[in-house]
């Protein structure tokens, strides 16, 4: 049985494309006492303004209360993903392979809790890295709590 997210997921994202843009990801989380439904889209220009997340908020929020599929009080958010955005999915990662990523970890390896490489390869159990040195790391993906996309602040 599909989860809350993968029902939202696959009612939404026809409504979302058929606006021209793409879901990324959705993400149904608690956090302290509330509850949040999170809806990241994406537009060809990479440029989300907030009449876009409008937009997208006011073509599928009847739709989302007809489907009940959440039964507690939530909040829902449109948002873009930003520029270092989630990578939560197999289908993330691999439009990633290549690209430099943040990867935070539960358990330090080699004394370290993140890395900053280029996602070389990942399977159901690891993922590799290239870090800056030429160097490659596998990490157990059991280890990671945490996977964005690589964007450097400083240039």
């Amino acid at each position: 049985m599909a989860n809350i997210e993968e029902k939202i997921e696959s009612r939404v994202s026809g409504i979302i494309t058929d606006l021209g843009y793409k879901l990324y990801d959705v993400q149904y989380v608690k956090e302290g006492k509330d509850y949040f439904l999170r809806i990241f889209i994406e537009k060809e220009n990479g440029e989300i303004d907030l009449n876009d997340c409008e937009t997208v908020n006011n073509a599928i929020t009847d739709v989302l209360d007809e489907e009940d599929y959440i039964k507690e009080q939530y909040f829902l958010e449109v948002s873009s993903t930003g520029v270092e955005k989630m990578i939560r999915k197999d289908k993330h990662l691999k439009e990633n392979i290549g690209e430099l990523i943040t990867v935070k970890l539960f358990k330090p390896i080699d004394g370290s809790k993140e890395f900053v490489g280029e996602l070389v390869n990942f399977d159901d159990e690891n993922l590799s890295l290239k870090l800056e040195d030429e160097s490659n790391i596998e990490i157990e993906r059991k280890n990671i709590s945490l996977i964005k996309k690589f964007y450097d602040w400083n240039n």
